[in-house]
């Protein structure tokens, strides 16, 4: 994760300020572990995810694939706390904040296209993330705050996709069909392209009002 004077581009998150989340972040920052291993290991938790997710027709292995992606987003939480907070940040720190991100997000949602039997939506959807990500730091380059806003950035998705998991497992045991991951990639594919769209307006709209 960044080093301490990068606090502005962080995502605001209200989970940074729990108890329990800065209890870990405290008793990381006590050890050997870097931010940076923390935000390899997301790729890790992603990866095991994705893979569980190819079988959507074993509903825990959903269960467990809802869980790896939550295990993910605390690794992209608690990077930046032991980073940030537990002054631990490195010069690289910038690189292993974004890289590691992308490539989560695209091994879960490839993984769920495919798994679903329709895996032109997981390209999609990640071609769509990966999308957002590049605005959102294109407009840092610019001189502008970053732009985290939604309604489909990576929380809303994780979390949608969570969400589908669950709802796919359980729709498997009764009804024997994924309808539901099929429905949760489709609001990623739209609402991240919304996204895209509204950070570009934003950007756009600010250089303007910059221009002298």
């Amino acid at each position: 994760m960044t080093e301490p004077n990068a606090t502005d581009a962080r995502r605001p998150l209200t989970s940074r300020n729990t108890v329990a989340a800065r209890w870990l972040a405290r008793r990381l920052a006590a050890t050997a572990i870097t931010p940076n291993q923390i935000s390899l290991a997301s790729i890790g938790f992603a990866l095991i995810g994705g893979l569980l997710m190819l079988r959507p027709d074993w509903p825990a292995a959903l269960v467990v694939a809802a869980a790896c992606i939550q295990l993910r987003l605390l690794c992209n939480l608690i990077d930046g706390m032991v980073a940030v907070e537990g002054g631990k940040g490195t010069p690289v720190g910038a690189l292993y904040n974004e890289i590691p991100d992308r490539l989560a997000d695209s091994l879960l949602l490839i993984a769920a296209g495919y798994g679903t039997g329709v895996p032109v939506l997981g390209w999609l959807a990640a071609l769509a993330a990966a999308i957002t990500a590049y605005i959102r730091v294109l407009g840092g380059s610019l001189g502008l705050p970053q732009d985290f806003r939604g309604p489909q950035a990576k929380p809303h998705r994780m979390a949608l996709l969570t969400v589908a998991c669950l709802a796919t497992a359980m729709e498997d045991v009764y009804h024997g069909s994924q309808y539901s991951m099929v429905l949760a990639l489709c609001l990623i594919v739209v609402g991240t392209l919304w996204t895209c769209v509204a950070r570009t307006r934003a950007i756009a709209q600010s250089l303007k009002e910059r221009a002298p």
